[in-house]
């Protein structure tokens, strides 16, 4: 069944954050970005990373790992890699890193915080790493040594492919989707075939019953690199399953463990409007 691309957009409108409800506006109606950034903003510490739930399954008002990922996605998507948040989000994250250029993936204020159980503070270098490397790469950010430090561990990781789970292949694929060396980076990608299983998902280990990425989350856009793993029925199929996943209320459900009132309320806004944002994609919305 098509989309209700209205009965979306008003469950937006009825339950989702300010944040989001703008960046509906940007998506379905062209509107301006400032109302995004201005948004945006409110999320941002004196330190120049992100904190305050901004990711909902760490309510953590600190600067966090995955809430300065989730800004800078925000920023890459309405087309704001010139705004200052930018640098200062890279400023951020080289004075947050471990010595071999690695972000953890919950720092430990979160320990004090409502967190989702999988959130909680963690030294080792994380997959979050991936993603804030390759959306800075996307920025144009010069290097740095940080940076150089970061992607430098993040090859390490990828040479190894048989340690990546769900999660880092994700990201990993994110990586390698962005890197200017494309030789280099088609290879990586080939090695990461085996993880994937022949319906085109990966299992997600320690995860709800039955949870899995699938092929639009492993490669949400048709022109990036990462689209070689997947067959045309794989993304077909998927699209079918993702219009036929939105609910009477008109939005979406995430299917991760469902912990907090606010948390839920938090992600069924934005994952609703990553569904309309990837059939519009595929020109399954308009």
């Amino acid at each position: 069944m098509p989309v209700d691309i209205a009965a979306a957009e008003q469950f937006i409108h009825n339950t989702a954050r300010l944040l989001d409800r703008h960046r509906l506006a940007v998506l379905l109606h062209d509107a301006p970005v400032e109302p995004v950034l201005t948004a945006l903003r409110a999320y941002q510490n004196p330190d120049h990373g992100f904190g305050h739930a901004l990711e909902p399954d760490v309510r953590d008002s600190g600067s966090q790992p995955t809430a300065t990922l989730h800004a800078l996605e925000v920023l890459a998507e309405v087309g704001a890699l010139d705004d200052p948040m930018v640098t200062q989000a890279a400023s951020w994250a080289a004075r947050n890193a471990r010595a071999d250029g690695a972000l953890s993936f919950v720092l430990p204020s979160a320990a004090n915080h409502p967190h989702a159980p999988w959130m909680t503070p963690n030294p080792d270098g994380s997959f979050i790493t991936f993603g804030v490397v390759s959306v800075l790469t996307r920025a144009g950010v010069q290097k740095t040594p940080w940076l150089d430090v970061a992607k430098s561990w993040c090859w390490s990781r990828i040479d190894r492919p048989d340690e990546l789970d769900a999660y880092w292949v994700k990201f990993a694929l994110d990586f390698l989707d962005h890197e200017s060396d494309e030789d280099r980076a088609r290879a990586a990608i080939e090695s990461l075939r085996p993880k994937i299983g022949a319906d085109g998902t990966i299992p997600v280990p320690g995860g709800t019953e039955d949870e899995r990425l699938t092929a639009l989350v492993l490669s949400p856009r048709p022109s990036l690199r990462s689209r070689t793993l997947f067959t045309e029925e794989h993304i077909q199929a998927e699209l079918d399953q993702l219009e036929e996943e939105q609910l009477e209320d008109g939005g979406w459900m995430f299917d991760w463990l469902d912990w907090s009132p606010g948390q839920r309320v938090e992600w069924r806004g934005a994952v609703t409007l990553r569904a309309l944002a990837t059939l519009a994609e595929h020109g399954r919305a308009g």
